[in-house]
């Protein structure tokens, strides 16, 4: 699996210097961590969750996780925990056929409801081998520990490689006499527990359902300030260079076809420099669907350190992924600073900035493990080709 198989050769050759390298569940952690990119939940009870991944119906889908928690109701577990199984089942006898082959399924999770839940499904370990591992819902310094040694225990006895994903969403987190405690709390339980911990998750609707807050498609998470203050928090705990985590952003709720009221704040010129008349009509179409909102909201995780986006919609999954690339501009940044050599200041490649080596140090690093995921573009590509 690699990022943008939905894209032709030529249009890979066009569009990329670095072309974005495969991965897949054995992949160094480190890799993998940074190759989530667009997250697409499924429900549990979709009942072609495996005709789906063995006819690769969204083939620039790379991580699928399989819902049995806030997207079923209560009264459905039993049915979807029974459905997941007859799905991995399904999906377990099209690989040994050789209907789908390994290289070709996205990374999937289990996005599970309990502890209890969890041990359940680990007692079906001839349908997890290509779970890559279980999203933790409520994460919390009170039932973390139980999650975080049953996974350990599994991966031991199994001689298997299951990651978790905590998702923080948790009122300990958001309410502010809490949260200094709470996550250094975190912080001390997912140290260690390090090597099981792929990515940390943010649940921005759990977060805005305890203050009655949903914002509108007009508006990003980071116009939400009780969010945005949590968000800076975890950020502030999780992605210290030293010690970093792989920290995703908040899902994007909104289908396409939405209402609204502000204008559209997508350049024109970009588009038309790309692909002429082309490029105009799909701005259009993005601007028509609501997708604007969404790129915004992309372009400021990543300004705060967040990598990857949950997305509920396979329309969504282009445009996340697609502006995880590395710009050609800050790839030969990252390089000269790394190949630096110790001297104080260098001119960026554009001539337009200052590169301090120390201080920039470890974004050049992390700019060039992204690289190797997502593709480094050529000197004159967009982000706009990749969509």
């Amino acid at each position: 699996m690699k990022h943008f198989e939905h894209m032709t050769e030529q249009a890979m050759n066009k569009a990329f210097l670095v072309e974005p390298s495969p991965f897949d569940k054995w992949s160094n952690k480190s890799m993998l961590a940074m190759s989530l990119g667009a997250t697409m939940y499924t429900p549990g009870t979709s009942t072609k969750i495996a005709q789906n991944l063995i006819e690769r119906k969204f083939t620039s889908l790379t991580t699928n996780v399989l819902c049995l928690e806030d997207s079923i109701s209560d009264n459905e577990v039993e049915k979807a925990e029974a459905n997941l199984f007859k799905q991995l089942e399904l999906l377990s006898e099209a690989l040994k056929e050789g209907l789908v082959l390994p290289r070709n399924l996205p990374l999937i999770f289990i996005r599970i409801r309990s502890l209890e839940q969890l041990e359940r499904i680990l007692k079906r370990p001839e349908l997890l081998t290509y779970i890559v591992g279980f999203n933790v819902p409520k994460f919390s310094s009170v039932n973390g520990e139980a999650y975080l040694s049953t996974v350990q225990k599994a991966n031991n006895e199994l001689k298997e490689r299951f990651y978790v994903m905590p998702i923080l969403e948790s009122e300990e987190i958001i309410y502010l006499e809490h949260r200094f405690n709470e996550l250094l709390k975190l912080k001390r339980l997912l140290d260690s527990y390090k090597d099981l911990i792929l990515n940390i998750r943010i649940g921005g609707t759990d977060f805005s359902s305890l203050y009655g807050i949903r914002r509108g498609v007009d508006f990003n998470i980071y116009n939400i300030f009780v969010i945005a203050q949590t968000i800076s928090d975890i950020v502030n705990v999780f992605g210290r260079a030293e010690q970093s985590y792989t920290i995703s952003g908040v899902v994007w709720e909104y289908f396409p076809d939405s209402n609204r009221m502000l204008k559209p704040q997508l350049r024109y010129t970009n588009f038309y420099r790309q692909k002429g008349k082309k490029g105009l009509r799909q701005r259009e179409e993005i601007i028509s669907k609501e997708i604007d909102g969404l790129v915004k909201e992309i372009i400021l995780d990543k300004a705060n350190n967040l990598v990857g986006k949950t997305v509920i919609h396979p329309t969504h999954i282009r445009f996340v992924n697609g502006l995880q690339s590395v710009t050609y501009e800050e790839y030969k940044d990252a390089i000269s600073i790394l190949e630096a050599n110790g001297q104080g200041v260098i001119k960026g490649e554009n001539g337009n900035k200052m590169n301090e080596i120390k201080p920039h140090y470890n974004w050049a690093k992390k700019t060039i493990e992204k690289s190797k995921v997502y593709g480094v573009l050529n000197k004159h590509a967009d982000y706009i080709q990749l969509f």
